[in-house]
């Protein structure tokens, strides 16, 4: 299977936690960070709450009806959690659809609650609810809520499906905004491959390719259904999602064995572009992935001729998703025994493209390219001069006030990161 990312490249993408001045100002452009990883966490039942926000999305936090996860968000500076995206993820089915439904420890009715109490001990008291669901019915959510003022956040969680809830729950910084939010739809073969908890996630992979993002991102994948039921169910999904990029990668089902169904496939997936725009979303469509499956793979060329058709139609409106037909043609390696299902090497390996597809399609035209602006003019003045030189002195020294408030345009040898050598190239720069 095709290797999408060296361990030696992605290392040398990663930029240092500290390389960059950690306030929402300089965020990085369409960046929504997270904020609560490995910040302090605390239960009323569970013995392991940091399993909630760890590095780890194969650990869970874990508890029964009437319990709680709260985080202590005191040590973020206020700009950057003066409004916060709320996400959970649980490892169930995404909707109660298609023929292989498996629904296990969902928070059926919580809230999310928020207090302005200090930082450093539990407040039992002085809970203010933000948002409040009843009669939940997914296996993940995403909620905007305003924390300015605050410094903790919690889940209470008072009905599951089961016995006990299971969850990761992450805090993004979306004080700009929800920029950086996805959910994928899709079929198994998106079920199967854009969850979070087994291998290395789409968010991660985009981390690793620049540290500034990490994006939201839900598996909103189904087994066993078509563009149809993509259709039927797409204006509910989008009334209750926050997401602002919305993946629609259906089709497999639909030419298992139909090679006549294409136009009804062109008009469902039409029918949902047009949704997600309309809802102020950005629609993402990738080519349905090749298949060794007779049944499957003599078909597909007729299907993604008319996702070639909706890019012709939708121009720039329409984001390129990756190119699973022409990928898993060249290297069907990555495909389980039935042909149609990557293995997990197939699946990781999707990931990987996904991430790079949106690097390339997304991420660098939010800021003109990977390091943005390189001009030297890193205190924002509109100038080039000695201030800059300062400037970028100071803040490789760590003084207490330094600031760098265009810390792209410091980046001169545009190699992901800001030290002593980008320093020299601006002394070189400001002698000529």
């Amino acid at each position: 299977m095709k290797k999408l990312i060296s361990s030696a490249a992605a290392a040398a993408l990663v930029l240092g936690s500290a390389a960059f001045p950690a306030n929402a100002a300089d965020n990085a452009p369409g960046a929504d960070p997270v904020i609560s990883r490995n910040v302090p966490a605390y239960s009323g039942a569970s013995s392991n709450p940091e399993w909630g926000n760890d590095d780890y999305y194969y650990t869970q936090w874990s508890s029964s009806a009437g319990d709680y996860l709260a985080y202590d968000l005191s040590s973020v500076p206020q700009e950057n959690r003066k409004k916060v995206l709320a996400v959970w993820y649980n490892l169930s089915s995404y909707d109660n659809l298609g023929s292989y439904v498996s629904r296990d420890a969902e928070p059926v009715d919580y809230t999310i609650e928020v207090n302005s109490a200090p930082g450093g001990s539990y407040p039992e008291s002085g809970w203010e609810t933000a948002v409040s669901v009843s009669g939940n019915g997914y296996s993940s959510r995403q909620h905007v809520v305003d924390m300015d003022g605050y410094n903790w956040i919690r889940m209470n969680v008072t009905e599951v499906l089961g016995n006990r809830v299971t969850l990761n729950l992450d805090i993004h910084d979306v004080s700009d905004g929800v920029d950086d939010s996805w959910i994928f739809f899709g079929d198994s073969i998106t079920a199967g491959g854009m969850g979070n908890a087994y291998g290395t996630g789409f968010a991660a992979y985009v981390n690793q390719i620049d540290s500034n993002y990490y994006p939201a991102q839900e598996n909103g994948g189904i087994g066993g259904i078509r563009s149809i039921d993509g259709r039927e169910n797409i204006d509910r999904w989008l009334s209750e999602s926050p997401a602002k990029y919305v993946s629609i990668a259906y089709g497999t089902n639909d030419c298992w064995g139909n090679p006549g169904n294409a136009q009804s496939y062109y008009e469902n997936t039409k029918y949902m572009i047009d949704a997600v725009l309309a809802a102020g979303k950005v629609p993402v469509l990738p080519k349905i992935p090749y298949s060794t499956n007779p049944d499957v793979g003599p078909n597909t060329g007729y299907y993604n001729a008319m996702i070639d058709k909706l890019y012709e139609e939708y121009g720039e409106s329409l984001v390129h998703g990756p190119d699973f037909d022409e990928f898993f043609r060249e290297d069907p390696s990555g495909l389980s025994s039935d042909g149609v299902h990557p293995n997990s090497e197939g699946y990781d390996a999707m990931r990987q493209l996904w991430a790079q597809t949106m690097y390339e399609n997304v991420y660098k035209k939010l800021s003109g390219g990977a390091s943005g602006n390189t001009t030297g003019d890193v205190n924002a003045d509109g100038s080039f001069n000695v201030a800059d030189l300062v400037a970028m002195q100071r803040w490789l020294l760590a003084a207490p006030d330094a600031e760098l408030k265009d810390w792209k345009a410091g980046d001169l040898l545009e190699d992901g990161r800001i030290d002593s050598f980008d320093m020299v190239k601006m002394r070189v720069m400001l002698m000529k």
